[in-house]
């Protein structure tokens, strides 16, 4: 069983900076990821609120952060965490394919796009329902598309789109947004982008391929189909933290730490979106990985 100085259990910007911290200050390091690098930030088109950088896109951004930190010497493997367990001060995580143990752990496994759980839904993801605009925007260029969500992921994702398509009909659950005021007047000054407030999606229409829409008005109740092929859902994202119940408190699903990103159990950190906290932007999620990496370096000694 291979050991480490830290283990960080995610490759996204929180996961990568708390692996550069800790590199940088002699320790050996192995990141595990079970899907892809970069996090949800590789999916944003446009970082523009990055301290010293004025604008880059999120694949560009996560790309530098997995090169730097692999020059350093980071390890990585593509396994998913399905244990973590500590005894007599030792780590010991266990993946689908191996166990590795560690001195310290640093739990940086952001959260996933929310559903709205609907019948239908499951099957019809990648058949016209998506919940990345990034990925499959282009897919719809020259077309009307539809677009659900009142915050800044739904913002972007809509400034996004209109770059290939002439009309995108963007909805909200609420008769508000809740994002950056930027992002907003963006919005509202677009007249390819159309807003409806106060509408529920209650309905998918298709078998094999999204063919329509069925909203609800939130207020008089009244419903509207509109035909459509596609449609981007972006509505906010849920973390997956079962896993380390055992040794973390809970809100919410999200991990409670304190101002050192340590959980409950010595020794254990959590940073990033995972994380019980106030704000999720990519700038906290690389502080928390700072912090986190530098208090596990101190406890190692």
């Amino acid at each position: 069983m291979k050991s480490y100085d830290i283990i960080v259990i995610g490759g996204g910007p929180s996961g990568m900076t708390s692996a550069l911290y800790a590199l940088r200050s002699g320790k050996s390091v192995l990141v595990l990821e079970k899907e892809n690098f970069g996090g949800q930030i590789a999916n944003s088109p446009r970082v523009e609120n990055f301290p010293s950088i004025k604008e880059i896109s999120g694949l560009n951004f996560s790309d530098q952060l997995f090169t730097q930190i692999t020059d350093l010497g980071a390890e990585f493997e593509l396994e998913e965490v399905k244990e973590v367990t500590k005894d007599e001060g030792i780590f010991t995580v266990k993946t689908n394919y191996n166990s590795y143990q560690a001195k310290a752990v640093i739990i940086a496994t952001g959260v996933t796009h929310r559903r709205m759980n609907l019948p239908k839904e499951d099957d019809l993801i990648g058949k016209g329902i998506s919940f990345c605009a990034v990925c499959d925007g282009a897919f719809y260029k020259g077309q009307e598309v539809f677009l659900i969500g009142d915050a800044n992921s739904a913002l972007q994702y809509a400034l996004l789109l209109v770059n290939y398509c002439p009309k995108v009909h963007m909805f909200t659950l609420f008769d508000k947004f809740f994002g950056d005021q930027v992002l907003i007047d963006r919005v509202r000054n677009n007249e390819a982008i159309e807003v409806t407030h106060n509408m529920n999606l209650v309905e998918y229409k298709g078998e094999t391929e999204l063919t329509g829409l069925v909203f609800e008005n939130t207020i008089d109740k009244s419903r509207r189909e509109f035909p459509t092929n596609n449609v981007f859902i972006a509505i906010g994202q849920v973390p997956h933290n079962e896993v380390f119940q055992n040794l973390v408190d809970l809100d919410k699903g999200y991990i409670i730490t304190d101002d050192n990103m340590m959980t409950k159990t010595e020794g254990l950190f959590a940073v990033g979106d995972t994380r019980k906290k106030q704000i999720r932007q990519l700038v906290t999620a690389c502080n928390d990985g700072a912090i986190a990496a530098l208090a596990a370096v101190k406890m190692i000694g």
